[in-house]
């Protein structure tokens, strides 16, 4: 029974994770046009640090200074600041020129890269199903680019700079991904993440114009906190999805994320279309979309769902 419980609970963790995470772009879009990619990526992680700092401290789960004693920690911390402060600032930027749709649509990337590198850098092997899995991917991102896929090619319009800069955030983020996996053998996912806040928030200060924030309206103001909180509950509530489900179902949970994107945009154009745009689709461009997740999905989890059924037995008639 309790199993049951933590299942259901790890799945509303995981669902929690990607409602969240596919509502960010839609707020960061509305804030880029006054505040610059680098300013609004600081403002996320110094709210991000502040909440997560109170609630380690109250559970007295605080980094300690001999967890920090390691040449090899230093090192792995370092290189994984730079690359989710490059992913989040290259993710902001790309929402300058391109829809929140399409930005997480191309961070399904991510998931290849990660792939890739994992070959090469843990010695892994690419299994049949993962191979299957970036066909399918790619598949799904020529029928999502459909329309604009020799544009983006071609030429460097505004818009293929926007996946441009996509494209870039999703190989930073694979380099901040390893990163992290090598550190969890050191320290807890919560611990890495504060001490990764504050090093961007070091890193990004002397690019910061933090007197931006007076260009900001009330409304943008309401979803530049709800940035800063949705990233340390989407990342809170993916750690403890972990926890209580399989590793393999909340990954295939987190790869729904681009469609949570594209509802989110679709219904706030249809509710306040003065304030939202409507995803830039053909019926082609939306099939590509979820293509790309089952893609992404199977890149992630398809072993195991044929592993099960290699295992299940096979009952005679």
């Amino acid at each position: 029974m309790n199993l049951k419980n933590d299942a259901t609970i790890g799945f509303l963790l995981a669902l929690t994770t990607a409602v969240l995470w596919g509502s960010v772009p839609i707020a960061v879009r509305e804030i880029v046009p006054n505040m610059s990619p680098v300013t609004l990526v600081w403002y996320r992680f110094i709210l991000s640090f502040s909440l997560l700092l109170i609630i380690l401290a109250l559970k007295h789960q605080l980094p300690q200074k001999k967890q920090f004693m390691n040449s090899r920690v230093l090192l792995l911390l370092f290189i994984a600041t730079l690359g989710l402060a490059g992913n989040f600032t290259l993710f902001s930027a790309a929402l300058l020129y391109i829809s929140p749709t399409v930005t997480q649509v191309v961070a399904q990337l991510s998931s290849v890269g990660l792939l890739l590198a994992g070959l090469i850098v843990f010695k892994e092997r690419l299994k049949p199903s993962q191979i299957l899995g970036v066909i399918i991917l790619i598949i799904g991102l020529g029928l999502f680019f459909n329309t604009s896929i020799i544009e983006i090619l071609t030429q460097l319009t505004t818009y293929s700079k926007g996946v441009l800069l996509a494209v870039c955030a999703a190989t930073v983020w694979v380099i901040y991904g390893l990163a992290q996996k090598i550190l969890l053998k050191d320290l807890k996912s919560p611990q890495i993440l504060l001490i990764l806040y504050f090093g961007c928030l070091t890193l990004l200060f002397p690019f910061a114009q933090l007197s931006e924030i007076m260009n900001l309206s009330l409304f943008q103001l309401l979803l530049l906190g709800y940035c800063g909180i949705n990233t340390i509950v989407g990342y809170g509530a993916l750690a403890e999805a972990m926890n209580r489900w399989q590793v393999s179902q909340v990954s295939a949970m987190i790869t729904l994320t681009p469609l949570f994107t594209l509802i989110f945009s679709d219904i706030l154009a249809l509710l306040w279309p003065q304030i939202f745009l409507f995803p830039e689709l053909n019926i082609l461009g939306y099939i590509g979309a979820f293509v790309v997740v089952a893609g992404a999905m199977f890149t992630a989890v398809g072993h195991h769902v044929i592993k099960k059924r290699k295992n299940r037995p096979h009952h005679s008639a």
